[in-house]
């Protein structure tokens, strides 16, 4: 039965599926694919990392399981399994409320926990694969059960496996990662946090450092709930010292953060108020007017709509800065 999936993506796009199935747990999962056999499935959780520009004549497969399990642990650290379907920042709350450190920085990012691995999401100096332990997922030909080691992952820059090599081949169930139960290792240096906490008059800790990435977030960032967006549009270039040479000799006050000793990185959303985007609409399909880095839908603009807005900053972002801009969001039926 075709189903709306507008309440489904945080653009609030209104692409239609041919079917809809909701799971709610790994046994209903394994039993689907065991009766169905192969078949070309769509994967959706959260619906936060990707733009629909077109109908998907498929069925959808929403990722609803929930349930957090100990899976070990010693004087130091703790190991917890956390079902696919688990909200994101619910967790990391869920984490901080219970003093378990290694994901504060990483407040507010919207999703579930299923599709972190996919993405490797990261913001204010940290990323997935600093807690990561390995990820459970059924491979949807076979129907069998297959543990992902973090090496196993591949995990890069807003990257991983299964954005490459395994891409749409499993669905991931579980997600186990490492938390610090005490000498948690506070991240306070990238970004605003520092001066946010002073703002604050607060010291560093698992409360107020999310507390700080709340606010930080909540100040530049616009709620999907009141305008449809999916966070970070483009990845934060990465290029060469070489281009990065160039690039600073042109334009001395750009910001920009070393990588290694060989790259650089700079950030996107000045790139892209630089080029003259920032608060621009086009129609319902427009640029943030607080951070450019965000593209949204002030109503009823369609994915091809918002992707046509894309490709015009990517090109004129290139004929200025000599600078590529990829999307982080996934593009999904776009041409």
């Amino acid at each position: 039965m075709p189903t709306s999936l507008k309440t489904y993506n945080t653009f609030g796009i209104d692409a239609q599926a041919a079917a809809f199935i909701e799971i709610s747990s790994e046994d209903q999962l394994k039993d689907l694919l065991a009766q169905d056999g192969p078949k070309d499935y769509f994967i959706l959780g959260g619906g936060s990392n990707m733009l629909l520009c077109n109908d998907l004549d498929k069925t959808v497969l929403y990722i609803n399981n929930k349930g957090i399990r100990e899976i070990s642990r010693n004087d130091k650290e703790v190991i917890l399994g956390f079902q696919a379907g688990e909200n994101w920042h619910q967790t990391v709350m869920y984490c901080v409320e219970n003093d378990l450190g290694g994901i504060e920085n990483l407040a507010l990012i919207p999703g579930k926990i299923g599709a972190a691995p996919i993405q490797n999401i990261g913001a204010y100096g940290v990323e997935l694969k600093d807690v990561f332990v390995s990820c459970s997922a059924l491979e949807i030909s076979s129907g069998k059960t297959k543990e992902f080691s973090l090496k196993d992952c591949e995990f890069g820059y807003r990257d991983s496996v299964f954005k490459n090599a395994l891409k749409g081949e499993y669905i991931i169930t579980e997600v186990c990662l490492k938390l610090s139960l005490k000498d948690h290792k506070l991240s306070t240096s990238y970004g605003a946090i520092a001066a946010e906490l002073e703002r604050l008059e607060e010291q560093p800790s698992l409360r107020s450092i999310a507390q700080a990435v709340i606010n930080i977030r909540s100040s530049k960032l616009p709620d999907p709930a009141k305008i449809g967006n999916s966070g970070s549009f483009f990845k934060n270039p990465v290029i060469s010292r070489t281009a990065f040479d160039s690039f600073h000799a042109a334009y001395p006050d750009a910001p920009f953060y070393e990588v290694d000793a060989t790259t650089v990185k700079v950030p996107a959303g000045w790139l892209i108020e630089q080029a003259g985007f920032k608060g621009k609409r086009f129609g319902d399909a427009g640029v943030h007017d607080k951070q450019a880095l965000v593209l949204v839908n002030h109503g009823e603009a369609t994915g091809q709509e918002i992707l046509d807005l894309a490709q015009r900053i990517q090109k004129e972002v290139l004929a200025k800065f000599n600078i590529a801009l990829q999307a982080e969001v996934n593009l999904i039926g776009c041409l």
